[in-house]
């Protein structure tokens, strides 16, 4: 079964020196490369903070398009995990290995299809 991995965390620009994001980019290679040996990785990424985002919405007939989100919020939406586990337990056991546990949160919810 295929689930995802929804990673939220705090806006690290300036909170952390180069040097300590480094190391932590090298340990989630480490882990992605680990995830990757067990069969459970398919695929990740990593998305620009929220003040790039912009939104597309059509209400009556009419698409609007704004800069957004504006959502008061301490923790946003950074990356994502598509992996596959035998249940949502060794969802949880995969999800609970990622160096982000640490810093943030990450949401795990099963995908009703994958189409690539």
């Amino acid at each position: 079964m295929h689930y995802m991995l929804l990673i939220y965390h705090g806006d690290p620009r300036g909170a952390v020196s180069d040097a300590t994001i480094a190391e932590y980019m090298t340990e989630i290679g480490a882990y992605n490369e680990e995830m990757k040996g067990s069969g459970h990785f398919i695929m990740t990424g990593g998305l620009a903070t929220p003040d790039t985002a912009t939104c597309v919405r059509q209400r009556n007939g009419k698409t609007s398009i704004t800069d957004g989100p504006f959502a008061e919020t301490k923790e946003f939406l950074g990356g994502f995990y598509v992996i596959e586990a035998r249940d949502l337990n060794d969802a949880l056991k995969v999800a609970g290995g990622l160096p982000m546990t640490r810093f943030g949160t990450v949401e795990v919810r099963p995908l009703n299809h994958l189409e690539s």
